[in-house]
Parts: C-alpha cells; structure tokens; sequence
C-alpha cells in the first residue's frame, strides 16, 4: 500500500503541476518561471476552487473548517505565486476573473480525479469503507424504501457511513458534494449516470365516505367540481385508458401539502380527492380505506432513478450500493407480481 500511495502522491503532483503549467500558456506566463513556482500549496488551490464555487469566503471558510482570514490568505499567496489576480472582490460581490475562470475549470476537473483516485486506493481490498452522501426524496420511497436499503447496506458494511438528506430542493450533485441522489421524474443531469429502478404507478384515490357524499366523478373535467388536495403537481394529466385521449387539468386544491402522508391523512379523513403513488397507500387500498376515483382514466407513471457520477476512479463503496440498491428494486418489483 504505501508504494501505491507513493505513485499516487507523484499522480497528484504530476496532474497539478500540468494543469498549472496548461493555465499559465492560457494566461501567457513564462514557462521557466511556473517551473520556479511547483511548491505551490495544493490546499490553496483547493480554497480557490471552493471559493468560486461557492462564491463567498465565508461560507467557503466554515466549509473548510477555518477563519475566513485564513481563506483570504491564501488566494492572496496564489495570486503572487502564479503572478495573477483570480478573483474581483468588492465589499458585496466576489466574481472570478478571466485567468481565474480558466484556472477554476481546469483545477476543479483535476481535483474531482485526484479525489476520487484517492477514494478508490483508500478502499480495502476485501472490506468497504468510508462515507457515503445521498440525496434522496422523501416521502414513503425516501423515509420507508431507501431508509431501509441504507439499514440493510450498513449491515453488510459496518465500516461505511451515510449520510442521507432528505432535502425538499433539488440540489447540485457535485457544488453540494453528494455521491448519490435518488430523483423522481425526468432528468437533466446529462453530465451524470442515471439508472431507473421503478415506475411509479400513479392514482387518484378518495375515501368511501367522501364519494358516498360526493359521487365518484365520470371525467377528469369534473374535479373542478369536487375539493382536491395537491401536492407540489397542481396540472393533473390523464390518459382514458380506453380511447388513449389524453388530457390536462389545472387543479385548485383545498389543501396544499408537499408532504404524502399527510395529504393520505386528510383523503382518509374525507376532507377531498388526492393524486399521489399507489405505493404510497398500498394498505388502504387493500383494505379499502381508499378507493379509485376513475376507472377509464389513468395517469402517467412517474420514473424513480438513482444518478451518480460518472467517473472511471469511482470508489468501491458507491459502486456496491449502486449495485445492492438496483438489485433490492428488482427484488421487489418481483414480489409484486
């Protein structure tokens, strides 16, 4: 191990002082002089990198640990080692210069690859470790599915951690530092790996009593006579499952509520007519708590995804749970048929 870890140290430098060397031909500097300057601290890069990505020292100084002082030091020993201003500031904006774009574009790819290198010689052989950050949806698929995967995993791995974030925003694998996100929905990360695990079959459910009250409605334009309860989705679209006529509605919920469980709560409770995962309610279908509004009336089903980097050094802990979560989706997508 320690001879691995000696190429790899002579890999991170050979990778920075190349990039370096790449900035200074963009930036017109002399060659013998960067050859001079290849003591160049890899923790200052690092802040810059940090810095711009966060646009704020500040926030780049808690991230890090240290006094926003300390920060601001170090990009000024960059600056006069590399003979350049990377950064404008003024008492309320902070934005990179032209040299200091170039400079963040080419660092930030290297440090990602020096990192994850890192990463891939730190894991064991025969045992996984490490800490794993996951973005995930909450909800039932979040706080019951996923919860569970990670429980299972960590079982397997007792010397890997995760960190699981049920964050409502949907954020930034990379500006944000997690390896793994779990996304309802279409994607546009193209710069990522996406794997579908499920479809989500959608429903539009009410309880016995409110549709023993207020009748079942024939047609998805009659829900603008019925109280409804949204989500986050208030453009409700349906297929007729017979004719394929497709149609859109903008609904006006009574109710307002991100949250499944609870709009479930409120639809046992009879307070309206709700759209949400059929996984989400399983129980209440079988048992009857809630049932079907439409018969000839169907919604889209909805793609649940796990994205990740696509890196060619990614480490053995993220392939492993990449590849333990595609197979605990397979296995219960088997037990529902």
């Amino acid at each position: 191990m320690a001879v691995s870890l000696r190429k790899l140290c002579l890999l991170i430098y050979t990778d920075l002082v190349e990039t370096l060397l790449l900035y200074c031909n963009n930036t017109f500097l002399n060659y013998e002089e960067i050859i001079m300057q290849t003591h160049i601290n890899l923790a200052d890069i690092r802040s810059f990198v940090l810095i711009a990505q966060l646009g704020n020292f500040t926030k780049a100084a808690e991230q890090l640990g240290v006094s926003r002082s300390h920060v601001s030091r170090q990009i000024t020993n960059l600056e006069q080692q590399i003979g350049v201003t990377l950064l404008q500031r003024t008492t309320r904006t902070l934005n990179l210069t032209e040299a200091g774009k170039v400079l963040y574009k080419q660092c930030e790819t290297a440090l990602h690859n020096i990192d994850q290198a890192v990463m891939a010689v730190v894991d064991d052989v025969e045992d996984l470790r490490g800490d794993i950050r996951i973005n995930c949806v909450g909800g039932y698929l979040g706080e019951d599915v996923v919860a569970d995967i990670v429980a299972q995993f960590l079982i397997q791995h007792p010397q890997v951690s995760i960190n699981l974030d049920f964050s409502s925003h949907r954020v930034d694998l990379i500006a944000d530092e997690f390896d793994i996100a779990f996304r309802m929905g279409k994607l546009d990360d193209s710069n990522f790996i996406a794997r579908k695990l499920i479809d989500v079959e959608m429903g539009t459910y009410a309880s016995p009593n409110y549709l023993e009250t207020y009748g079942y409605p024939s047609h998805p334009k009659d829900l603008e006579k019925h109280v409804c309860l949204t989500g986050s989705v208030t453009r409700w679209a349906f297929e007729n499952t017979n004719t394929k006529q497709s149609t859109e509605h903008q609904i006006r919920g009574q109710l307002r509520c991100k949250s499944g469980r609870v709009m479930i709560k409120a639809a046992l409770a009879g307070n309206g007519i709700i759209r949400v995962p059929a996984l989400y309610c399983q129980q209440e279908l079988q048992t009857g708590k809630l049932k079907e509004v439409f018969t000839n009336w169907s919604i889209p089903s909805v793609e649940f995804s796990l994205l990740y980097h696509h890196d060619r050094h990614q480490p053995k802990r993220i392939r492993a749970f990449v590849d333990f979560t595609t197979q605990y989706f397979r296995k219960l997508q088997s037990k529902d048929k």
